[in-house]
């Protein structure tokens, strides 16, 4: 059985985590099937929005620790190689030219909690909670945390929450800015559906480069951002995407981003 169940529905790709039992712990296997994942619905132009959630009634509860404590003396050597694949799994999907929805249908804990700060929308049940999990059992953080939380919700707020293991309700968390909307249980699957499918149907290329120019703000000057952005606008306004949105602009009609 896959550890990772992929569909794709009128360009909405889905990645579930499928270790129900034992909370979407990650396994080297589950690292290894959400890398093939992400690689193919990153390359599959029938996927134009990503979805990330999980089964069960957790989103993730962190790496598999009976996998760590079964390693013995070799817990080192095999949380180094778990962690790597996983952080290519993240990548893949943090650089993908395609949007990212997380959908948290439950607690996140240690590199749930990094999975989940990975999207770009991240919608989260009132039962969700989020923990950062590591130093409570003498880890340290893994998943890109370290990085994405400073980033998402600020660096006194990533202090708290990886140094004391403070556990964040979903409403807290909405409020940090890590959830963009909290939804009611039996709302989660209709809300998450009306996202992803808006984003399906808006201009994939665009949102692609608006994900790799939030990135690259993080790290470079204003005058060297500003000449991306230049260059940026210039090939969208010459591109399909730009063409069609302008043509329905002054057409006051929808635009038909998706291809015929």
């Amino acid at each position: 059985m896959t550890t990772v169940l992929t569909t794709i529905d009128n360009g909405v790709a889905t990645l579930t985590l499928n270790r129900p039992e034992q909370g979407n712990g990650i396994n080297m296997a589950l690292a290894e099937d959400l890398l093939a994942a992400a690689l193919a619905v990153s390359a599959d132009p029938a996927a134009r929005c990503v979805v990330l959630t999980g089964a069960g009634r957790m989103f993730c509860v962190g790496g598999d620790i009976a996998e760590f404590a079964a390693a013995g003396d070799g817990a080192g050597a095999f949380i180094q190689s778990l962690a790597g694949k996983l952080h290519e799994a993240v990548l893949v999907l943090a650089e993908m030219a395609k949007p990212l929805v997380c959908v948290v249908n439950g607690p996140a804990a240690g590199a749930g909690l990094s999975l989940a700060a990975a999207g770009d929308i991240v919608l989260a049940s009132s039962e969700a909670h989020f923990t950062a999990a590591y130093t409570a059992i003498g880890l340290t953080p893994d998943g890109g945390m370290s990085w994405l939380l400073p980033r998402v919700i600020g660096m006194r707020a990533a202090q708290e929450m990886l140094l004391t293991n403070r556990r964040v309700s979903a409403v807290d968390a909405q409020a940090l800015g890590l959830v963009t909307r909290v939804v009611a249980p039996a709302e989660l699957a209709a809300d998450a559906a009306a996202v992803a499918g808006k984003l399906a149907d808006a201009p994939t290329a665009a949102l692609g480069t608006v994900r790799w120019l939030l990135r690259e703000g993080q790290t470079q000057g204003l005058a060297a951002h500003l000449a991306l952005e230049g260059q940026s606008i210039s090939k969208a306004a010459a591109g399909a995407e730009g063409r069609e949105g302008v043509a329905a602009f002054l057409g006051k009609r929808k635009p038909a981003f998706r291809p015929a």
